[in-house]
């Protein structure tokens, strides 16, 4: 006779999604900021790639918006150890800003209006793995989230995906940003735990 009542499957499992080590699910999206939020006029945003020869690429509000759009829809996840799942954006590919660049370039130096800065290896700005979103959820993006426009690079800690991004300074030799500076990663893989040097 068997032990387990044919048809017995146990208690049910729960569908928790797969989230990176110490994250936490969250439906809301939190506000944090190391300063004060810029406000930024579109008549005067533009994004600037600066390449390590002196070139320079520059696009205007106007110049981005008529560029191929793209509507990727990412996990997202915080340093703060909330994640936050199938968020939907819009906005440009780095491989298509970065398409006319001549460079020889490993690093990339994002600028933020307000002074912000975060570095990252170029690899990770190409090959469908990072764009500048303007819109989030079907809407403009709102100024505390980065609006008019920020980096997105969801494999990384959001600190990575850079608000109110002006632009990407490309360089041989990796520079560390803000947050790196005052002690976070230089990398920032969320799956590995890489919150702060040395892990």
């Amino acid at each position: 006779m068997g032990i387990v009542s044919p048809g017995f499957q146990g208690r049910p499992r729960t569908q928790e999604p797969a989230l990176p080590p110490g994250q936490y699910l969250t439906e809301d999206f939190p506000v944090l900021s190391a300063g004060p939020t810029p406000r930024v006029s579109l008549d005067t945003w533009e994004f600037v790639i600066s390449a390590e020869n002196g070139s320079e690429h520059r696009w205007s509000w106007q110049e981005l918006m008529a560029l191929p759009q793209e509507t990727p829809t990412v996990d997202i996840h915080c340093v703060t150890r909330w994640s936050k799942l199938g968020t939907s954006w819009q906005g440009v590919s780095l491989d298509t800003l970065l398409a006319e660049v001549d460079t020889g370039a490993h690093f990339a130096l994002a600028h933020s209006y307000g002074g912000y800065t975060t570095n990252l290896p170029l690899d990770d700005l190409r090959g469908g793995q990072a764009w500048v979103v303007h819109t989030f959820d079907g809407a403009p993006l709102p100024a505390e989230h980065g609006g008019p426009a920020r980096l997105l690079v969801p494999h990384l800690y959001f600190w990575k995906s850079a608000k109110w991004v002006r632009g990407l300074r490309l360089k041989t030799m990796d520079e560390p940003g803000f947050w790196e500076t005052a002690g976070y990663h230089d990398y920032g893989d969320p799956w590995r735990e890489q919150r702060y040097q040395g892990d």
